[in-house]
Formats: structure tokens, C-alpha cells, sequence
């Protein structure tokens, strides 16, 4: 079976989204959708998977609610399920940078298609900022981008406000993954003066559906939050997978490395692995390994 996995997000007031969780909870699991959507009073987020029906069925579920009604999700194929299980989790916020102040449903920046992101981030006097974290940058991002060498996006504002000065930057272009974070780390730079913000609309992963690689700025893969890892352009499945213990992408190099050792550890992580955690990861493993023999 060949898996539509449609990732979508929305900033829109949803104060009765409380009301929300169960009924579209109820939804998915009748039709057969797994994965996982965030609901908060700013808003939706979340990527699920599911057959051609069933995600049509979900979204139009969805769309029924005039406030959600122009949604616009993005959509890839997995060969394998990419998820487990289906969630529907309340919370504060649907990108959490801690800072409930920040507001998109108030201002955020400058949208960019994909096909005029090469001629914005191609300009000298634009400051191009990868808005990830560092994991997700370690596999892939734009020609000459920032990396803000941040673990959490939590950490932006700060990043921000010790790097950038918005007298002298007057031009930022921002990109995430799917356009989510970009969204509210421009609301943010907005709220702390910076004149003209950038954002590429529908993130990375609309711009690798789109753009074709020959004309392509984009360096390397791009991490995706699910059991494919990692896309290339036109989405096609990336070369990566995930250390079991510290959830880092490993790819075939960090594979022959002697720091690597499957379940267990690998080059990223290897150097914070105490004894205690090692016999977490062994039976973990041993665990794993019984129920792929069915014992």
C-alpha cells in the first residue's frame, strides 16, 4: 500500500479547540488516518497519513469549518506507514517558542513563492536564515544560509536578539521546514523592529516539490518529522535514518563509524552515553529484536 502523507498547519483563533480534539480524533481513527495534529486556541498543526480516501476524507472534515476552510496541506508518498498511531494533543501553542505575546494572527512577514526564493536569497543585502535546529541543518540547507546553532526553536528570540541588530540588517529571508516556524519567528523579528522580513511560503519542502534540482539552491536532504527522515527533491525518499538514542539523523558514513553501534549509539551521541543509558538502549534493543521474532 502507498501512503498519502499530507502535512498541514494554520495560525487562526480557535478558542474552542478544546471542543475540537475529540470529534476530529473520532474522525481519523474511523478512517483508518494515523499521525499526529496539535490543536491550541492559535491554531492547528500536525502531519497524518493515511490512504487516498482517508486523508480526503479527514481534510474535507476539516475544511468544513469556515475558519479552516483554506487550508493548505502539503502532500508526499510513503511506501512504508509513517506513523504508529493517531493523536490529537492539546496545547499552548502549535510552534512553541515561549513567547505567547508573538502573534501571527496579528503580523507576520513577507510570503515568497518558491520560484522567486532563489532571486531573495540570491541578493547581498539580504540576510538568509536557516530558522531549524541544528540536527535538522546538519543534513542539508540553502546556499550561504545562518545557521543560529540552536537546539530548540525556543532558542531563536535569543539568537536573534544577540546576532541581529535591525538598523544594520534591514533585509532577513527566513525557511523551516514546512513554513510554520517561519511564520511566527517572523511575527517575532516583526515585534523587535526589523523592517523587512521574508518568509518562503510553504517551507522547504514546497520548494523541493517544485524547483527543479538542476535549478536548485538547496544543499543536501531535508529531515522530516516521521519514519522517513529525510526527502530529496521532488520528495523522494532521502538516504538517512534515525539513532534509536538521541533521535539524530546517521547516514551511511556515520554507519562504519566504530562510535556507531545500531540501538545503541552513534557518532553524535557517543560522547554522552553513560553506563546507565547504555543498559537502557541494550534491553530496548533486545526488546525490539523479540518482537520482530514474534516471541
Amino acid at each position: 500500500m502507498t501512503w498519502i502523507v499530507a502535512t498541514l498547519y494554520k495560525f487562526v483563533h480557535l478558542p474552542d479547540y478544546v471542543e475540537i480534539q475529540p470529534r476530529l480524533l473520532a474522525h481519523c481513527k474511523s478512517e483508518g488516518v494515523k499521525g499526529t495534529l496539535l490543536l491550541a486556541q492559535e491554531g492547528i498543526n500536525g502531519a497524518i497519513a493515511g490512504t487516498r480516501a482517508g486523508i480526503d476524507s479527514v481534510l474535507a472534515w476539516l475544511k468544513q469549518d469556515p475558519r479552516l476552510s483554506d487550508l493548505q496541506p502539503k502532500e508526499s508518498i510513503a511506501e512504508q506507514p509513517p506513523f504508529e498511531r493517531m493523536k490529537v494533543r492539546l496545547k499552548k501553542e502549535i510552534v512553541t517558542m515561549g513567547l505567547p505575546e508573538v502573534d501571527p494572527n496579528s503580523q507576520v512577514g513577507v510570503y515568497v513563492s518558491p520560484e522567486d526564493w532563489n532571486r531573495i536569497i540570491s541578493d547581498p543585502e539580504v540576510v538568509v536564515i536557516d530558522a531549524r535546529n541544528q540536527y535538522e541543518i546538519d543534513i542539508g540547507t540553502f546556499q550561504s544560509a545562518q545557521n543560529p546553532n540552536i537546539q530548540s526553536f525556543r532558542q531563536f528570540p535569543d539568537y536573534v536578539r544577540k546576532t541581529l541588530d535591525p538598523t544594520k540588517h534591514k533585509k532577513v529571508a527566513l525557511f523551516c521546514t514546512g513554513g510554520i516556524r517561519c511564520e511566527k519567528a517572523s511575527s517575532f523579528m516583526l515585534t523587535e523592529g526589523f523592517e523587512a522580513v521574508y518568509h518562503l511560503k510553504g517551507g522547504i519542502l514546497k520548494y523541493l516539490e517544485e524547483i527543479p534540482e538542476a535549478d536548485s539552491l538547496w544543499q543536501g536532504e531535508c529531515f522530516v518529522f516521521d519514519q522517513r527522515v529525510a526527502v530529496r527533491h521532488r520528495l523522494e525518499p532521502g538516504t538517512y535514518n534515525l539513532c534509536h538514542s538521541c533521535g539524530h539523523p546517521i547516514s551511511e558514513a556515520d554507519k562504519i563509524s566504530p562510535h556507531y553501534e545500531a540501538g545503541i549509539s552513534c557518532p553524535h551521541c557517543f560522547h554522552i552515553l553513560t553506563p546507565e543509558k547504555r543498559l537502557r538502549q541494550e534491553e530496548r534493543r533486545r526488546q525490539l529484536e523479540k518482537a520482530q521474532l514474534g516471541d
